[in-house]
C-alpha cells in the first residue's frame, strides 16, 4: 500500500504532523510512505485530484484532504487491509 502525503514547504501544519503520520502509517504491513512538495510534483498532484493541502493520498486515491489525526490515518489503512484480504 502506497501513501503519499502532499505538503508545501513552510507549512507548520504538516511539518509538525508528518513524523506522527509516517509513524502511524508504519504500524501497517507492507506500506510504502513518500513525502511529496506539492509544487515539485504539481501536475502529479493535479493527476490524482489533490485540490488542497495538506493531503493523504493512498493507493492513487485522495483519502484525505486535511491532515488526518494518526488515529484517523491507522483506522483508513487498516479497513484498507481488510477490503483487500
Amino acid at each position: 500500500m502506497r501513501i503519499e502525503l502532499f505538503y508545501t514547504t513552510g507549512c507548520q501544519k504538516c511539518a509538525h504532523a508528518r513524523a506522527e503520520l509516517k509513524s502511524a502509517a508504519e504500524e501497517i504491513t507492507g506500506v510504502v510512505w513518500r513525502e511529496l512538495d506539492a509544487l515539485d510534483y504539481l501536475d502529479y498532484a493535479i493527476e490524482l485530484g489533490v485540490t488542497t493541502l495538506p493531503a493523504i493520498v493512498i493507493d492513487r486515491k485522495t483519502i484525505f484532504s486535511s491532515l488526518p489525526t494518526p488515529r484517523q490515518l491507522r483506522d483508513a489503512l487498516k479497513k484498507r487491509v481488510k477490503k483487500s484480504v
